[in-house]
């Protein structure tokens, strides 16, 4: 590959390269119950924007935020996890169209690709079974092999290091919140790129500092490619 070439794409999963209808946040309707929190009031409502707004964390990471204390949000934490998977089951999910041709395209062109999540390992391997995944990138990533989850650069940078990339600037990362643009600006990549099919809006990730914001995970492929070449 040319000097300038991106090596390493980085992708989200839900609400990135994962259509999951929305099913984080009834599982989080499971978890807040399980941590005590009424079904209505101003508590649960503050505590669903929360999880709105934080989407992509690590999720005990948020749970640790919203409730304070650990053995809540443990048992906070294994009840959104024991819902998601149900439902993931009982609803199913599917890829975002374009993201498998993505996937294939980059490939195709010697781009390494590594998915991450803000799901435990657990989660993600039950993500990736569903959708018939378990061979379609270079790796796999949760935040607890990694060190942090995001907003900090911990799952870019691992992928770097595991996939063997040589700079930062020669990785690109897609996302649908402004966690994932965190991530990405603070590993340093070149591209870190916003899309409009999940959590947060162009303004909401433009204001987040992205580089480029694509309608879906279908462009991506184009944006990274064209800036290679």
């Amino acid at each position: 590959m040319p000097d300038n070439d991106i090596q390493l794409a980085v992708f989200d999963m839900a609400g990135t390269t994962v259509a999951d209808g929305g099913l984080v946040v009834r599982a989080f309707d499971a978890a807040a119950t399980e941590a005590g929190l009424d079904p209505a009031g101003p508590r649960r409502e503050h505590a669903r924007q929360y999880v709105l707004d934080t989407m992509g964390q690590s999720k005990i990471v948020v749970f640790r935020a919203l409730f304070g204390d650990e053995d809540t949000a443990q048992r906070a934490n294994a009840a959104f996890e024991h819902a998601y998977d149900a439902l993931i089951d009982e609803v199913g999910v599917t890829a975002i169209p374009g993201a498998v041709e993505t996937f294939e395209q980059l490939r195709a062109a010697g781009v390494k690709i590594a998915l991450t999540t803000g799901f435990s390992r657990g989660t993600q391997d039950r993500l990736l079974n569903a959708l018939g995944w378990n061979d379609i990138a270079d790796l796999t990533l949760a935040p607890a092999e990694a060190g942090r989850g995001r907003p900090y650069p911990d799952l870019v940078l691992t992928a770097l290091l595991r996939l063997e990339a040589d700079a930062v600037d020669r990785v690109a990362v897609l996302g649908d919140t402004t966690s994932d643009i965190a991530t990405g600006l603070a590993a340093g990549a070149r591209i870190v790129a916003g899309t409009l099919t999940g959590a947060h809006d162009a303004e909401q990730l433009r204001a987040a500092g992205a580089t480029h914001v694509v309608a879906s995970v279908a462009e991506f492929a184009g944006l990274v490619l064209g800036e290679t070449t």
